[in-house]
């Protein structure tokens, strides 16, 4: 019996996935170390395998392709007329599987050069600097650029592909965004020591809270969209400004009463420059969420920022 009989039966040529009509690279890579050093126990240590695996992987490309490829002796192993020819074949097809490596490492590179984030503001003032110093010592070559906005900016920038990965504080996610949650917030109302509420016995009631101007940040905040929600509607702002830090002073100096995250006024509280006031039958607690474009899950420096959001 011929040795391209003991293969079996060679496959329909033409027929069914390519894929299981070529060799794998792996297969390709073993038969060209076989060519290179005459010894399938050499091409075997070259590749880490053992010589039984080799000798296996062999046998099943020759029964895949239905041809033999080795002959095998004491002397060592030495390829067919087939299998000189199918060597050639395969050293293209290497050659070019590197350069497909090649080209996929440079676009990694250059994913890896870079991160755009977009965050919502108390993420970005109060949470983000610890992040992504964080992220600094893991990729010190990865640039970053941050863009602070409201909830709504956030999300246009990431459907827009302006940035990597967002970060948002309102009740729900964006329309065409997956997410995660990465914390928990709570909010809270504040004033300045001389305020009278700041003289208060008793916790705040609800619709007092609803009715009275407040110093806000702008509609599309997650801040304002929570706290809307959570009262059922707001009288008119005292003053609406853009970012907490500019909430925050204004409260500070006195302006009038404010809700801000507690995760802002925490050095403010603790030197007594604004005073936390209890409120009763409402709940501001909410969800801190990382978000991203639906179906495209964060890679590179996106994802390890989302995993340090969340250790």
């Amino acid at each position: 019996m011929s040795r391209t009989e003991e293969q079996g039966d060679a496959p329909t040529t033409g027929t069914g996935s390519l894929a299981h009509r070529v060799p794998d690279l792996g297969a390709l890579e073993l038969l060209l170390a076989v060519a290179r050093l005459g010894s399938l126990g050499g091409a075997a240590r070259e590749l880490g395998i053992t010589q039984p695996a080799a000798s296996s992987r062999i046998r099943s490309m020759e029964r895949q392709l239905g041809v033999a490829l080795v002959d095998r002796s004491p002397r060592g192993s030495r390829l067919t007329d087939a299998g000189a020819l199918v060597t050639d074949w395969a050293r293209r097809i290497v050659e070019a599987a590197e350069a497909f490596d090649v080209g996929a490492q440079a676009l990694r590179d250059r994913r890896d050069s870079r991160l755009r984030v977009a965050a919502s503001m108390t993420i970005a003032e109060y949470l983000l600097p610890g992040w992504l110093l964080a992220l600094r010592a893991q990729r010190p070559d990865t640039a970053v650029s941050l863009h602070a906005g409201n909830s709504t900016v956030v999300a246009e920038r990431l459907l827009s592909d302006e940035a990597d990965l967002g970060f948002v504080e309102g009740l729900s996610v964006p329309t065409g965004l997956d997410s995660v949650v990465i914390a928990h917030d709570r909010l809270i109302v504040v004033t300045a020591p001389g305020h009278p509420w700041a003289r208060r016995r008793r916790p705040l009631a609800a619709g007092e809270l609803a009715s009275t101007p407040l110093i806000l940040r702008e509609k599309g905040s997650g801040t304002r969209q929570v706290l809307d929600a959570a009262l059922g509607g707001l009288a008119r702002p005292l003053i609406e400004l853009s970012s907490t830090t500019a909430v925050k002073a204004a409260a500070v100096s006195g302006a009038g009463p404010s809700v801000l995250s507690e995760l802002a006024v925490g050095e403010e509280l603790a030197m007594r420059r604004l005073v936390s006031v209890p409120v009763e039958g409402v709940a501001l607690a909410r969800d801190l969420r990382a978000v991203w474009p639906t179906g495209h899950r964060p890679t590179g420096p996106a994802r390890d920022l989302l995993s340090l959001t969340r250790g």
